[in-house]
């Protein structure tokens, strides 16, 4: 490792005009970059190159059988690597770019890392919409797989801190706490009919509003094809336990609207039960939480309807 990157790595690195071009340069070399997306922080390297991408694989100690997303500039640099269809075409219009990943079939020598697609014929692809994840690519001639920087099962981050206290050695740019908080939602385009397989900020009904079709169900037990998964995901070191009504010994308290209940530590995902507000605070909540000294964190119940979905999804996971 250079005396340059060293010093680089030593601090969390705000955004200027040199960062940004330390940033291309250490990704150009085939090492890893963490960079804010308006979901959540990602773990960046070159989706090209199977050394960079096997770097994400042993700095994360994440499964080999679970896929990456690639994350381009636009649509048109997404469509030199997928086949694009009609749904995709919708779907891309719509919503990119933003919080929304699609499943397609590759397309032959395509050139991303079988790595990142972990062997298959699919590729998730997303255009993220954070300025700084945009200057990147911009000036890339490459994709970048970008998967969250935390270590595999563990909370996604959704500040810079976050990043650098899974990944000290790292180079971080910080563009502040992300607006969402929530990875995106994932959409498989390739069965007969479009399934949501991660739910996000884009609800069901978003979806199924651009298409004009009703999705196909998501079949639990399925063969992987896209982040997000595994039952176990999201999780903090200390158990969970959901949809409480009262509190136990040693618990923290992960509240969400207005209540009665008392608890020695406690975050309020949202005092006014406002969901969006809730999904940006999840992941930084739990992080704090867990950080107690408490041997629990009880969750109350939140409405399982458009982004409460999502939420409750990764409680779920994270519980498991």
């Amino acid at each position: 490792m250079n005396t340059l990157k060293t010093d680089m790595q030593k601090e969390i690195n705000h955004l200027t005009i040199l960062a940004l071009e330390n940033a291309q340069k250490i990704l150009q070399k085939g090492d890893l970059v963490g960079l804010p997306t308006e979901t959540v922080y990602g773990l960046a390297a070159n989706a090209l190159s199977d050394a960079a991408v096997a770097k994400i694989y042993a700095l994360k100690e994440r499964p080999l059988f679970n896929p990456l997303i690639a994350h381009f500039a636009n649509t048109d640099e997404a469509k030199k690597y997928v086949q694009f269809n009609k749904w995709a075409e919708s779907l891309a219009k719509a919503f990119w770019p933003g919080p929304l990943t699609l499943i397609l079939e590759k397309k032959k020598e395509c050139g991303i890392s079988l790595l990142a697609t972990a062997g298959l014929n699919t590729l998730a692809i997303r255009v993220p919409a954070h300025p700084i994840a945009q200057q990147i690519l911009q000036g890339l001639g490459f994709p970048l797989v970008a998967p969250s920087a935390n270590p595999s099962e563990s909370l996604s981050p959704t500040t810079a801190q976050h990043v650098k206290t899974s990944f000290p050695d790292l180079f971080v740019i910080d563009g502040g706490p992300c607006t969402i908080g929530l990875e995106s939602t994932i959409v498989d385009l390739t069965g007969e009919k479009p399934a949501i397989l991660r739910p996000g900020l884009l609800t069901k009904n978003d979806i199924q509003k651009v298409l004009s079709l009703n999705l196909a169900d998501k079949i639990d037990g399925a063969s992987i094809k896209a982040p997000g998964q595994l039952k176990r995901h999201y999780a903090p070191s200390i158990p969970l336990r959901l949809n409480i009504s009262q509190l136990q010994e040693d618990e923290a308290l992960l509240s969400f609207g207005p209540h009665t209940l008392t608890a020695q530590k406690e975050i309020n995902l949202s005092s006014t039960g406002n969901l969006e507000e809730a999904a940006a605070n999840l992941f930084s909540a739990l992080a704090e939480l867990d950080s107690s000294r408490c041997k629990r964190i009880a969750v109350m119940p939140l409405p399982n309807d458009g982004i409460g979905l999502a939420i409750n999804d990764r409680l779920k996971r994270a519980s498991s």
